[in-house]
């Protein structure tokens, strides 16, 4: 009789990944059970998988955050990257600051040497100028008023020399430039609050800086119109209202003679184009006519 073969027909894949197994551990001795567990291979590629990313994903946060100076290699750059930008930014404000005290340096030579370029008058000139206007006076008869004029200006100029000397020895080394040339209406004068010069212009005329310095106040206010402040060195500080318009922001580094603003007559506290001119030293007023001739 013919024999027939019993073949066992071929699983499919999903039956082979949800068949089940028993996975049991023997003592070798005396084969005593231990411990059993049963799987799939459709549970343990699962957990491998799993067990997979999340080592994956520990390595890769540990590589960014506590590893990254060994494993990542653009950490090193970027690190060299910060610390540039921070040298560039020191470097660059203190190339700000040295080129402002260049300025104030060059401005103050220029003003010793007499420079006439932006409207100064050579101080040798000048002084010759004016010998040669005295020898020329002094050969002329004077009637007695002249000379009483004279004799009070020189004790005057005198009294200005000594005053710059002595109690304000620091301005008298600073060059004063006359912010605006005109006739004063309204005096210094403490007692009745008025700590200023008020002199009358014509309208739209320059304000001139008196020296160099930073300008620390730039806006307007109800009484006083537009004001603009300047700091000087040895604490001095000058201030100008009622003015038509400013030509200078906070911050920006003016030279003596330098155009700041232009007169006006805004503000409550005006009855007319002209400038009122303060003069402020370590926060005590000062009486510009002792340093200015208007």
């Amino acid at each position: 009789m013919p024999k027939f073969l019993h073949l066992k027909p071929k699983r499919t894949l999903s039956e082979r990944l949800t068949t089940k197994y028993l996975l049991v551990i023997r003592n070798e001795e005396n084969l005593e059970e231990k411990s059993t567990a049963g799987f799939t291979y459709a549970k343990v590629m699962v957990l491998s998988i799993a067990v997979f990313l999340i080592l994956f994903a520990g390595s890769l946060l540990l590589s960014k955050t506590l590893l990254a100076k060994w494993f990542d290699p653009k950490h090193a750059q970027m690190e060299a990257n910060k610390k540039l930008y921070e040298l560039a930014l020191k470097v660059d404000s203190l190339a700000v600051e040295v080129n402002q005290k260049d300025m104030f340096i060059l401005n103050f030579q220029r003003i010793l040497s007499g420079d006439t370029s932006s409207g100064f008058s050579d101080p040798a000139q000048t002084l010759g100028a004016a010998d040669k206007r005295n020898s020329a006076i002094d050969n002329m008869d004077l009637v007695p008023s002249d000379s009483m004029f004279r004799k009070e200006f020189e004790k005057n100029e005198f009294e200005l020399v000594s005053l710059s000397s002595t109690k304000y020895r620091e301005l008298g080394e600073i060059f004063f430039f006359t912010p605006i040339t005109g006739f004063i209406s309204d005096k210094y004068d403490v007692k009745k609050g008025h700590f200023g010069v008020d002199i009358v212009a014509k309208s739209n005329e320059p304000v001139k800086c008196l020296a160099d310095g930073m300008v620390i106040m730039a806006s307007w206010t109800q009484d006083s119109g537009y004001v603009i402040a300047v700091q000087h060195r040895s604490n001095l500080v000058s201030v100008y209202k009622h003015n038509a318009g400013l030509l200078k922001k906070v911050g920006n580094f003016v030279n003596a003679g330098e155009i700041i603003s232009i007169v006006g007559n805004s503000g409550e506290l005006t009855d007319g184009p002209h400038l009122h001119f303060e003069m402020w030293y370590n926060g005590n007023a000062l009486n510009p006519e002792d340093f200015v001739t208007f």
